[in-house]
Parts: C-alpha cells; structure tokens; sequence
C-alpha cells in the first residue's frame, strides 16, 4: 500500500509542467511495471514530419507554432513496448501537458527480438550474396511479404525481387558498411551480435530514407548506440543442428542515467564441431561495448566498438552423381586426422570495427549527425594447394566411376568398381597420405595448407542532416568518404610435414614459372607470403539531398546524389608471365568512375484503409573492385570496356489496411545495364587461331551485361480471431538477361586475350534461388503467452547459373578456326538448354511461450524447418570444362556425364530452440 502510494505521489509529482510553460504539447513517458522513466522514445504527430522523441527523464515536448491544429492523433513508441495513439486537440493558445504516459512490454517483439532474430544466423553468415536483404526484412516484419520473405522463403536462398545483397546498402550507426570489393556486407563482421541489432530502421526498395540514397534492395541502418537499448540485461541459449550446436548470448544495457551517461556490453559464442553438412564447423566469438555521454540537450558523443572473430567449414559443390554415390549431406572439403575432423576448406574473419559518433541538435527542428570508422584485420579462405602430385580432392572426376564409364564402345568396369567402392566407403580427403607424400619426396611439398588473404584498413566517414523545414516539408543531406587499404596475398598456413615450398607455377616453365622474378626460386615456410602480393587502393566520395514533402492526402520526396570512386593497383612482385614494366609489378593506371543518380515517389492516401504508392528511380554504380581488374592476382590488366552500371526502377503498390486485414500488391520493373563479370575456372575446348593446344586456366571476361527484372508480391494476413491469425504470401518474377554481352578470355597461357564476340544469354534465366514462391499459413497467439504457427511454402522457377562461354562462336568452332563437321544445330539446342530445378514444397512449424515472474521475462522458442524432409537445391552451376560443342555432346552422351552441372542441396529436417531469460 506504501509503495503504491509513493509511485501515484511520484508520478503526480513530475508531471507538473514547471518546465515546460512554452510548449505546445509536453509530457512523460514511463514503463508501466517499473515506473522508471523510459528514455528515446518516438513521438510524432500522425500524418505529419512533427517527430520528437524523451530524454533521459522520459520528458518530451512541441515547441513550434505552426503544429498542426484541430483534432490530432500522437503516436507513442519504442522498441520493445507496445505502441500508443492517444488523441489531443491543439491550439495554439492552449498547451497540452500529457502528465504521465505508461507504456507496456510487448511479450511478442521480446520473442522475436531473441528468437526469430536468431533463426537467421545461418544466412546472415552467408558472405556469397544469396540472402543478404535477410536483416532488414527481419525488422520490417509488419509488412506480410516481407515477414515470408524473411524466415520462410530464405532458407531456399530465395531472394526478393531476385537482386544480390550488392543491390542492397547495410549502414551502422549510419555508415556504409558494403565492402568495395565486391559492394556486398560482409555480415560475420557483426555475427553473434542479434541482441544488439534489434534496433533497426529498414527502407523497403529506394524510397525515401533519412540516411542514404538507397539502393534497389532497401536500405538498413542498424542503430549501434548505448541511449537506444532499455535499461537491463538478457541472456539466452539456443542449440541447433543447422549451421552450429550451439550459441550463447549475454546482454547488459545501463540505460542513460540521470549524470547523462550509458553504456551496453554483449558477449556470444556459436559453436559446433559439424553443422547440417558433413565437416562444416563453426567457431565464432562476438564482443561487443557502446559508451554514450550525453552532455546536455543538444550534444551527445557515442563510441560503439565490436569484434566477432570466426571460423567456418566451407561446403563442397558437388555433380549428381557425387549425391547420388553419398547422400545430400556430404561434404569433399574435410577428412579425419588422428580422429578428428579436419576441413581443407576454412572461412575466417577478424576485422574489428570502431566508430564515434557525434550528435547535435542544432535546432528543434535541425539535426546534425557526424560519424567516423575504422575497420581493420584480415579475411583469408584456405584450401590444399598441389604441385607434381595427383589432385587431394576425394571428388575429383578422375576419382569418380563415370571416369571409368565414358568410352561407351571400351568402358573399364574393374577401374568404375574400384573406384565406387573406394568413394562409398570413405569419401573423404586422406591427410595421413598427404603428410606421407611430402616426407617420401624428403624435400619441398608436394601438398600444402595456404590460405587467400585479404588483410585490409578501412576509414569511414559521414556526416547527415535532418532539418524539418516546415510544418510540410523535411530536408535529408548527407556526405560520405571511405578509404579503403587492401593487401592480398597467399599465405602458407601448413607445409604438411614438408620442409619448404618452392614458390614457383610448376604448370609454366623458364621464367613464366616464376611467381615473383624479383626472388626467383624462393623458399618459403609456414607464415610466408608466395604465389602473389599486390595492394588495392580504392577511395569513395558521395553526397545525397532528400526532400520530403508530407500533406494531408499525399506524401511525396524527390532525391539525387552525386559520388566518385577510384581504384588502383600495385603489384608487389613481378610475375614471370607478365615480366615487362608496369605489368605485373608497380601501380596500374588509376581507375575513376563518376556516379550520378535521381529519384522521385509519391504516397496517395485514398482513405485510412486505401493507399497508392509509386517509386521511380534513375542512376549509376561504380565496377566492384573485384569486376575491374582481369586478374588481379597476377597482373595489373584492367577490364575492356569498363563503365559505369547503370539502373533503371519502377514500382507501384496498393495498401489496404482494416483492424481485422492487412494487403499490399506491388509490381516492379528493374533493368540493370552495362555490368561486368569475371570469372575463373579451367576451360577445355577453347578455340584459338595458331594455338593447337584447346585447354587453359583463363579469366572469363563479361562486359556490356543487361538483366531485366519484373514481377508483383503478394502479402494479406487476416486477424480472424483475437488469437487466430491467417496469412498468405506470394512472389512471381521473371529475372532473365536483356541482351547478349560481350566475351573475352585471358590467360597466362595465351599471348594475347582472346575475343568472342557476343555470348548469347539473351532470355536465359539468372540463376540465384526460385523466382516464385508462394506461402499459405497460420498462426494462433494464447492471452496467455505462448502461441504456436505453421507454415506451408512452395518454390518454383529455380534454375542452374550457365557458363556464357558455352553460348559463343566458341561452342560451334575447332581448333582450326572453322565449324565442326559433324555440327547437329538441333542437338546444340538441346545441350544449351537451360536446366529448371524442380518444385518443391517446405512446411515449417514454429511455437514458444513467455513468463513474467517477479520483473524478469522468460521464455523458449522453437522451430522444426522443412518437417516433411524434403529433399531440394539450392543452386547450381555449368561447369565451364566443356567449351564447345565436341567436348560437351561427347560428354552428354554419357549415361552420367563427367563434368556436370554442381549443385547445392537445401537442408533436411531441422531445428531450432531457444532458452533466455530477461531482466
């Protein structure tokens, strides 16, 4: 009874307004079990840009003249807690004080910001650029397609609209973190750190967005800042059989104290010996530590810090008939030693990041926010390296019984047997053999352990203005800079009982052979640089306006910015292969790229339940570093015909929205043009005039490339009951190339690149997941927290990447430069026809349930994905061994061809559960 009395006293006591005499709306917002003041909470005036948000003491206040007047609607909200909308009516004259304003836990957003979150660990690690628009979607979970989009439909590597996670900006704390290497996120930079990231403002598509341009996947600013986490702790354990067995969290924010100062620290570990997939490890730690000191109203400093060093088993690709001998399960990249599991193939990252962040609140109405960053460490993928020696991988196609099979007139049978028998039983690399080897030959490694190496520094920096104009309009500005300082090299991690590697190709000979003829016939041990060394400078300047203009029936902004970027090489050796000056070793010419960009929408609101939204888009890209250079790693060669890409975008939507149904329909139209792709792999059947040789390891050079994108999203849920929810979603795309690109080849076996004209992808698919996907699902929430849904998901339209060199002049000429003789054009269509996986249906089945007990939250969640077991790809592509039509047909008429398409099998049954506790 005293208690209750002095919290009622308390609360009377500081909603008198003294403080607030000249505001036009003031009050406090507190937590309604603690009675605590709750800081950072947003409150705006609906369908307005009037926003303000409490200080540390919960307070808020509207001090303009020109607030809208008449009946208004305020909404109230934070992370964490249930929204509010609280009707005032305003004039002028007449100051509104809103006392006290309690707010409650929401149980569902603590469930989804532990466990729903956490369900995606597996594709926020993925760096390939398959589901990376993952994390924002996560936080646009209001929205039904996206919410299917986010943890339904990922899992098959389905990705939205069908873009890569290049087309898509990740910022912290409002700075950029996509990589200039190959304009992707590199999420195991921030891996293990969920809990932290629950604060995020996601921008669907390029609409307008208070922090960046954008870019054709969305836009998601992950807020990094110690005033921003409520006040508490959590800790959580999840175990899995996905991509680790198990992960630990824990999580303490301060809140801001009344001296003006908070803090929150994170610790995580993720780990597992193997995941769903034969030999995929995992070991990740995650630290992370913000400080923010808040000096008064109008300055507050932030510095967020993290570092989530990690390693990873890589999976192996693999043919069908690779599967079909194993199961889909298995994995070429690992073999035991002395017992225990030992993966060839390791992903690791180090590279901490720091940055300080200053805000300023230069006027109610103008925002001034500056950030810095400082990104350093090393990324390095391993892999067994072999000179003079039979290749180690336990799949490769001389290891296979197809190898034995593919004279159909002289088949060897005995060699097929032993060779099945061999791959059933074991399968697996044999490192007692390779250390055998080594020590047998007495001298230099046949067979070594080196890892590629990226070690790069990165500088980032931005400043972004906010400033509400007027009651109608905001302004958005922002400059940014980054710099980027990239070293690459091999680097020998383990010469396999060895005692040196002599650093040379042993596939060239004289002084092609030399790796670097500044140290020919080098040496090296374990921690030695060989093979190749250069350093990428790259330097990116942006500059963004955004004006916003919000109105009773309609909302719309106009956008544009302007950037420059540079890229140069500097080789660090000189290669044999490319000897002459400026070649291979010393700076290439300086690469620079202009970018320019426009954009417009507008928002009609037919009535509260009727919405039209439009968004139209106009601008360039610079090249990826990694799509610049021809090879870097062995020279300084830029890519023919390099340029700007540039973008074209359209899309509408219809919103509807009741208490009981939520709809959108969008359709999009995107055309990409003018990109470049390079690629790597060893070509048989290469025609080149003068060279009787057809094989060569080249660089595949594709320049000019047009895709098209087009399609509609479909997402309604209906809240038939209080409890009971229905939901449906739908995606149907059409993601093809618009026109035939250009193709070169270079190599260091050949003089000169090599051109073949126009590669004919016309209307041939872009590979990369399903482009349609349907969902149909429910979902039943108890009043007394625990709640339990189900999905059923069903893919479509996936299709194997193709090799364009397949789909040039090359296919149809001999080595002589004239057609082949025995040229069938009917048979050619069939071996260039594009292969569709097949459909499959994906039922998932998820539930938890939640306590509040005495101030502390606990709960478990749970998820069984794929429950019926079914077994689908992911993906896959063309090997491009088979060059020409010769090679390939002969292959192909095969009963199981030896160079076939290599797939990626989705996973089978799984599970999830997650345990916390929160206080």
């Amino acid at each position: 009874m005293k208690r209750a009395v002095v919290v009622i006293y308390v609360i009377l006591l500081v909603g008198f307004p003294a403080y607030a005499q000249d505001a036009i709306i003031s009050g406090k917002v507190y937590d309604k079990h603690s009675i605590e003041p709750l800081p950072d909470v947003v409150v705006s005036i609906k369908n307005s840009n009037f926003t303000s948000s409490t200080d540390a003491y919960g307070a808020f206040s509207f001090f303009q003249q020109d607030l809208p007047q008449g009946e208004q609607i305020l909404k109230i909200s934070k992370t964490g807690y249930i929204s509010l909308q609280i009707p005032v009516t305003i004039q002028n004259e007449a100051p509104i004080n809103l006392k006290s304003i309690l707010m409650e836990v929401d149980l569902q957003e603590v469930e989804s910001l532990i466990g729903v979150i956490s369900l995606s660990d597996e594709q926020l690690d993925n760096d390939e650029g398959t589901s990376s628009t993952v994390a924002g979607l996560l936080q646009a979970s209001k929205d039904v397609f996206l919410t299917a989009a986010a943890y339904d439909f990922s899992t098959t590597f389905f990705r939205p609209r069908g873009y890569n996670s290049e087309n898509g900006k990740v910022l912290i704390n409002g700075l950029e973190m996509n990589k200039l290497y190959n304009g992707r996120p590199l999420w195991s930079n921030w891996g293990g750190l969920n809990d932290a990231q629950r604060n995020q403002m996601f921008t669907m598509g390029l609409s307008a967005n208070d922090y960046s341009f954008g870019d054709l996947a969305g836009t998601t600013n992950i807020i990094m800042r110690a005033s921003q986490y409520r006040e508490g702790g959590r800790v959580s354990y999840a175990s899995s059989n996905r991509s680790y067995r198990g992960r630990l969290v824990g999580f303490y924010n301060s809140g801001m104290s009344l001296g003006g100062w908070a803090y929150s620290v994170l610790v995580a570990r993720r780990y597992g010996k193997e995941g769903y997939k034969e030999g995929s490890l995992y070991d990740a730690n995650s630290f992370f530590a913000s400080v923010e000191r808040k000096f008064n109203d109008t300055h507050s400093l932030n510095l967020t810090a993290f570092y989530t060093p990690n390693r990873r088993g890589k999976v192996s690709p693999n043919t069908q008939e690779v599967y079909d001998l194993k199961n889909t399960r298995y994995n070429s990249y690992w073999g035991k030693q002395e017992g225990e599991i030992r993966n060839s193939r390791i992903k690791q990252v180090q590279e901490p990041i720091v940055m300080l962040n200053h805000f300023w609140n230069i006027s109610k109405n103008t925002e001034l926010n500056t950030n810095l960053a400082y990104q350093f460490g090393k990324t390095g993928n391993s892999r067994l390296g072999y000179d003079n020696a039979p290749n180690p991988d336990p799949s490769y196609y001389k290891k296979l019984p197809s190898y034995f099979l593919r004279n159909s007139i002289n088949p060897n049978y005995e060699g097929a047997y032993q060779a099945y028998s061999t791959f059933v039983n074991d399968g697996q690399i044999d490192w007692h053999a390779l250390y055998e080897t080594n020590i047998l030959y007495g001298g230099t490694s046949r067979y070594y352990l080196y890892e590629d190496r990226n070690d790069d520094t990165k500088i980032s920096a931005n400043s972004i203005l906010r400033s509400q104009l007027n009651e109608n309009i905001l302004l958005n500005t922002s400059f940014n800079y980054r710099n980027l300082k990239s070293s690459n090299f091999a680097y020998m991690i383990d010469l396999l009982g060895g005692n040196g590697y002599l650093d040379i190709d042993s596939f060239n000979a004289g002084d092609a052979a030399q790796n670097d003829l500044n140290n020919p016939d080098r040496v090296v041990g374990e921690g030695d640089t060989f093979k190749y060394h250069f350093d990428i400078d790259a330097t990116d300047y942006s500059g963004f306006v955004q004006a916003q203009f919000s109105y009773a029936t309609t909302d719309f902004y106009l956008a544009g910015k302007l950037g420059k970027t540079s890229y140069q090489r500097n080789g660090l050796y000189r290669n044999g292969s490319y000897p002459a000056d400026n070649n291979s070793f010393g700076k290439s010419e300086k690469l620079d790229f202009t970018t320019y960009g426009v954009k417009a929408g507008a928002t009609y609101k037919i009535s509260g339940r009727h919405i039209l939204d439009i968004n139209t888009a106009y601008f360039t890209d610079p090249p990826s570093l990694r799509n610049s250079f021809s090879n870097s790693r062995q020279n300084n060669a830029t890519v023919i015909g390099l340029s700007e890409e540039k973008y074209i975008n359209m899309d509408g939507s219809y919103i509807f929205r009741t208490p009981i149904v939520k709809a959108r329909l969008t359709g999009y139209y995107t055309l990409m043009q003018d990109a470049s792709e390079i690629s790597f792999y060893y070509a048989d059947g290469i025609s080149v005039p003068g060279r009787s040789a057809s094989t060569a390891f080249v660089q595949e050079v594709l320049t000019d490339i047009d895709k098209k994108y087009l399609g509609a999203e479909l997402g309604v849920e209906a809240q038939v009951t209080p409890a009971i929810k229905l939901k449906a979603a739908a995606a149907y795309g059409e993601n093809i190339y618009d026109n035939n690109p250009n193709l070169y080849l270079t190599s260091d076996d050949l003089d000169e690149p090599q051109f073949y004209g126009k590669s004919f992808l016309k209307d041939y698919n872009i590979s990369g997941g399903p482009q349609q996907a349907f969902q149909l699902g429910f979902e039943y929430r108890d009043p007394g927290f625990w709640w339990f849904g189900t999905t059923a998901n069903y893919f479509s339209h996936a299709y194997v990447s193709i090799s364009p060199l397949t789909r040039t002049e090359n296919f149809y000429l001999d080595t002589d430069g004239m057609p082949f003789n025995d040229y069938n054009p009917q048979l050619a269509r069939e071996l260039l026809k594009q292969e569709r996986f097949d459909d499959y249906l994906l039922v998932n089945v998820v539930g938890g349930k939640s306590w509040r007990i005495k101030g502390y939250y606990v709960g478990f969640f749970a998820t069984v994905g794929n429950i019926l077991d079914k077994k689908y790809k992911t993906g896959g592509f063309e090997q491009g061994r088979n060059a020409n039509y010769r090679t390939l047909s002969e292959d192909a008429a095969n009963d199981t061809r030896v160079f076939g398409s290599k797939y990626w099998y989705g996973y089978g049954t799984t599970y999830y559960i997650n345990l916390y506790v929160r206080f």
